[in-house]
């Protein structure tokens, strides 16, 4: 297993190519300091300028950083996000992006990640993800089942897959999470219908010792069933105020070798052969609907047919 300075020395040099002339900014909160020293001290060995920024821990992922950061942000080549809740789908990334940035979002990165699945065969790894998005590009619909009980259908129709990154973001706007390795779309909002059961890891809950049972009526999570588990993401959702947070936003399908089913949701949707749901917000890559929350659950051994061609069955990808 590589040391944390090593994962962050291949973040740098293989992930973000960040070069002697270049800037680099590491946006963290006091849950991730240790992790963002690392990239701190590997940074500077590369370039004079480089700047770390500490906000608060953030009350649930997609919520927006101080303005202050966000303008900091649209200022430096290179930005690093290591954080407890995510600021992947926000719009001070998404400036900052239009602005020529190249960012790497890590939020619930643990130092076990860092080390264990970042030094990887990215080229091999982007086959296989480009190669999945090309054959589920040409479909309108998508059905999803599992073991566990999932029998969910759902309209892409004129949406287009996202993620189709290999883990290397050196050029400008260009970004993703580390450790990469995911196909992902927006559904056509008001289309998904059927049942999802939530198997593996919930963002905000954690690795599930019960499955989540989410009932879907014309694109909204209608009805949870699963004991704590499932009433801690209704209450999540609820806090938002607004129906659009029970929007099912994205379907997402892991392509990444080295990851494994932690609980930390960061690494759990990167898993090979695994597929996940999120509900909430999916404006900033296709969709229409704009709240702040987006969370992610899990599914194992998907089999997935695209307008009724079997592209995954029971986790393997054909």
């Amino acid at each position: 297993m590589a040391s944390l300075k090593k994962a962050a020395e291949v973040v740098l040099k293989k992930c973000m190519k960040l070069k002697e002339n270049e800037s680099c900014l590491i946006v963290t909160d006091e849950n991730k300091l240790k992790i963002a020293n690392a990239f701190l001290s590997e940074a500077g060995k590369i370039t004079k300028k480089v700047k770390l920024v500490q906000i608060p821990v953030g009350k649930v992922s997609g919520e927006e950083p101080p303005a202050h950061v966000a303008e900091q942000m649209k200022e430096h080549d290179v930005v690093l996000m290591p954080m407890t809740k995510s600021l992947s789908w926000t719009k001070a990334r998404k400036d900052a992006c239009a602005a020529g940035a190249r960012i790497a979002s890590m939020p619930s990165i643990t130092e076990d990640i860092m080390e264990r699945t970042l030094d990887i065969a990215y080229e091999d790894m982007k086959k296989t993800t480009v190669g999945l998005a090309r054959e589920l590009g040409m479909a309108q619909e998508i059905e999803i089942t599992t073991p566990a009980g999932t029998e969910l259908r759902l309209s892409t129709k004129n949406r287009k897959w996202e993620g189709l990154d290999s883990g290397i973001y050196d050029k400008p706007g260009r970004w993703g999470n580390l450790p990469s390795g995911e196909v992902f779309i927006a559904p056509v909002e008001g289309t998904a219908n059927g049942t999802a059961v939530i198997d593996a890891s919930m963002a905000g809950v954690g690795k599930l010792e019960r499955p989540i049972t989410v009932a879907i009526k014309d694109g909204f999570a209608v009805d949870f069933k699963g004991g704590k588990e499932a009433k801690k993401l209704k209450t999540m959702l609820e806090k938002i105020g607004s129906r659009k947070a029970f929007n099912i936003a994205e379907l997402g399908i892991g392509t990444n070798y080295k990851a494994k089913v932690t609980g930390i949701v960061l690494e759990d949707e990167k898993v090979k052969g695994t597929c996940h749901i999120a509900f909430g917000s999916n404006a900033l890559f296709g969709g229409a609907v704009d709240v702040p929350i987006h969370v992610d659950g899990v599914m194992k051994k998907p089999t997935i047919r695209a307008d009724g061609k079997i592209l995954i069955k029971d986790g393997e990808l054909f």
